[in-house]
């Protein structure tokens, strides 16, 4: 094996980079920013470090982690810097988002954009989950099975509710076959002309567990796997976190290219370990799950007559009957254990209870019913997967099979189905069994109180009601990723680049390092910012009567809020919790009609463009919003003057992950108020105040209605981690 070789940045690829930069500022007519320099030279300089042998890093893992505001022009400095140096290394450029609309930016204006305006030389496609994709064996299925839902010769019905307009539905899958078979339609959900309702959709498209892959009849004409030799091809594969955290699930190059073999940049990094939380998490509704088994039991019923008595497939069938039972009989035991043996608070308006278990640690006799259900879980899933793989036999013509290939063909989509989800179930299980009651032992073999480097995983159970039933949901999840991460990506991944407008809190990136797990050697940038803020904003807060943990706050705003939209066109109001924005919207907007939009009023999107129409028709407009427009809009110029926010963003404190997080931090003697909440709210709080400031001609004026910011200690950290705008505080 040979030494290992620094890559560096040769002087070609410097140059490839340096005019790349020099024609798109001369083709689009702007200048250079201060800021874009700085992070082109970063993130080539980071990448240009990465030491190789074979093909393969050998230096530490290390990532790059570039906060870069509003105006900084963020995207054009990653691809300018990234792809030369990925070409330079053959590896694929593998660009992350967090929203659909960036990824649409991303690849329908800045990719072609750099393509027309550089002498870049690459090419590019947008991946996607085989779940946007039809499915053409479904689909064929479904016609003709259509207004046959009690058939026996075609079992798909038991994988979806009937449709209650089957002539409709008959209506859109006929067009969807005739719009494919032309090539009219690629397959695409997102390229149809029109909106698929879900319930439509999820009818015609497949999973990794029911697909067949080459044993398709369909393959050679399959519109993901077609989709997936553009990926194969492609220098820049624009992806989103979901995505991403999906394929390393599978153990990384089952979507995407393999990690090793990808430079990643993920855009709006500060999302990423929120995802990644949610997508290891997991959840069993232990009665939706007993009906689940009945419908098993249907499908075990249907099944039994196309497989030739004695077989094995036969004999596998009746240990999943079996297997099923058990575990009903067992998922009883849990229920009635959780309902009898919790302190349930009810919350009457939601109808709803919450527990969560203290440290993640379950009662002994919950523990032990939760390690039978494990066991009951495991053999399921064991038998629905010998059954599978008894089904794909039958797909290799050179392997003996007690099926035929047309009950194979009509049954696995089924089974397969049944297998994920038994899985799923069984991530649950695990979980909950993982280091239960489990003590370490001392040297004298005494039972010692287990040590964790981490937190324990947050377990909890929610009780739900309905008019005429009702559920225990028991839940899972790690309360950091750090593990996760690091050693599903960053230990892999050839290099990575986060970059987004909010990774640090209260000015420090170890809000990020923790949560993220991200390696020692990975290097850190604040750039700064083109936007004069003095000149360009102000900073106000006025004096309040209370104080928002004070009963008459939601009053108080009423009184306060027309005062303040009065003095100017377009005004955005944040609120923390739903039910005081539609406290205030209910008390205000019969004295202001037309003025007021909630972002519950109707999509997203149609929220924002009548406001925007409103605006241009010369009139005012106030939109009303709580997290999501608090960090997901985009209104420049006239479209957004003022942004008002009525109260800190503090995370709510039921929050069982973040109450198991704050408990671990408590353990080791630390403060989770400071550690915690506060850089959490001073997150939320820049991404909030940077509604305001879209493009360097924007100008306005953020108001806080929360005095905390102003009385309480850590007000002064909050107000120091916004950008530099003129203050205005009233006495």
């Amino acid at each position: 094996m040979g030494e290992p070789t620094l890559m560096a940045l040769t002087e070609e690829t410097k140059q490839e980079i340096q005019q790349a930069y020099r024609d798109v500022l001369a083709g689009k007519d702007i200048r250079a920013r201060y800021g874009q320099r700085l992070m082109i030279a970063e993130i080539a300089r980071y990448m240009g470090d990465i030491t190789e042998d074979d093909g393969k890093r050998t230096s530490a893992p290390a990532t790059c982690v570039v906060e870069a505001g509003t105006g900084t022009g963020k995207t054009l400095a990653y691809l300018i810097a990234a792809i030369p140096v990925a070409r330079a290394l053959g590896k694929t450029l593998v660009i992350s988002t967090a929203t659909v609309a960036l990824q649409d930016q991303i690849v329908l204006k800045d990719l072609p954009d750099l393509k027309k305006h550089s002498r870049l030389n690459f090419n590019w496609t947008l991946a996607k989950g085989r779940g946007r994709y039809l499915c053409v064996s479904r689909l064929e299925a479904r016609l003709h099975d259509e207004g046959h839902g009690d058939s026996d010769t075609m079992p798909l019905f038991l994988l979806d509710k009937p449709m209650d307009d089957e002539a409709a539905s008959q209506a859109i899958f006929e067009r969807m076959l005739s719009s494919y078979g032309s090539r009219e339609w690629d397959g695409d959900r997102d390229h149809w002309p029109e909106q698929i309702p879900d319930d439509i959709w999820r009818q015609v498209t497949t999973d990794h567990r029911q697909c067949t892959n080459r044993h398709c009849a369909y393959f050679d004409s399959c519109a993901f796997f077609d989709a997936r030799k553009d990926l194969d091809e492609a220098d820049v594969v624009v992806a989103n976190h979901d995505l991403v955290l999906a394929d390393l699930a599978l153990g990384g190059g089952a979507i995407l290219p393999e990690p090793e073999n990808a430079l990643y940049i993920f855009d709006e990094a500060h999302h990423l370990p929120d995802k990644a939380l949610n997508h290891f998490a997991a959840s069993v509704p232990i009665n939706a799950t007993r009906q689940w088994l009945k419908q098993l039991a249907q499908a075990l019923t249907k099944i039994q007559p196309w497989l030739p008595a004695g077989s094995q497939p036969a004999r596998t069938v009746e240990k999943i009957s079996t297997a099923g039972r058990d575990l009903d009989l067992a998922l009883g035991r849990v229920y009635e254990d959780v309902e009898q043996n919790t302190d349930w608070d009810f919350n009457e308006e939601r109808r709803s209870a919450q527990w969560r278990y203290p440290e993640g640690e379950l009662p002994e006799a919950l523990a032990e019913l939760a390690g039978d259900t494990r066991v009951m879980t495991a053999g399921l899933v064991r038998q629905l997967g010998a059954l599978v793989d008894d089904l794909q036999t039958a797909f290799d013509e050179r392997k003996e099979s007690d099926l035929d290939r047309e009950t194979a063909e009509s049954w696995y989509p089924v089974i397969g189905a049944f297998h994920s989800r038994a899985e799923e179930q069984l991530r649950l299980w695990t979980a909950w069994c993982e280091g239960v009651n489990e003590p370490e032992k001392t040297a004298d073999d005494a039972p010692a109180k287990p040590t964790r480097k981490g937190p324990a995983p947050a377990r909890w159970a929610v009780r739900q009601r309905w008019e005429h039933s009702e559920d225990i949901t028991l839940y899972s999840s790690p309360v950091l990723a750090d593990n996760l991460l690091y050693a599903r990506l960053w230990s892999r991944a050839h290099g990575a680049v986060l970059t987004s407008a909010t990774l640090t809190a209260l000015g420090r990136f170890d809000r990020l390092k923790s949560r993220a797990g991200l390696p020692e050697a990975s290097r850190y940038m604040v750039v700064p910012s083109s936007f004069r803020y003095g000149d360009m904003a102000t900073v106000e807060v006025p004096n309040m009567p209370v104080m928002p943990t004070d009963d008459g706050f939601g009053d108080a705003l009423i009184q306060r809020l027309p005062d303040l939209w009065a003095e100017g066109k377009a005004t955005l109001v944040l609120f923390t919790s739903r039910r005081q924005m539609q406290q205030v919207r209910d008390a205000l907007s019969p004295k202001y009609p037309e003025l007021i939009r909630t972002q519950d009023d109707m999509a997203k999107n149609e929220v924002l463009r009548q406001h925007c129409d409103r605006i241009d028709q010369g009139k005012p407009s106030v939109l009303f919003g709580v997290a999501s427009f608090a960090e997901g809009i985009d209104l420049p110029g006239k479209y957004l003057h003022h942004v008002i926010i009525t109260r800190l963003p503090f995370s709510v404190p039921d929050d069982p992950i973040e109450a198991s997080l704050a408990e671990w931090v408590t353990q080791r003697g630390g403060n989770p108020f400071m550690e915690i909440t506060v850089p959490d709210a001073s997150v939320k709080l820049v991404q909030a105040v940077g509604r305001l400031l879209r493009t360097e001609q924007d100008t306005g004026r953020v108001t806080i209605l929360d005095r905390r910011i102003i009385t309480r200690r850590y007000g002064q950290l909050l107000l120091d981690a916004l950008p530099p705008f003129r203050r205005l505080i009233e006495p």
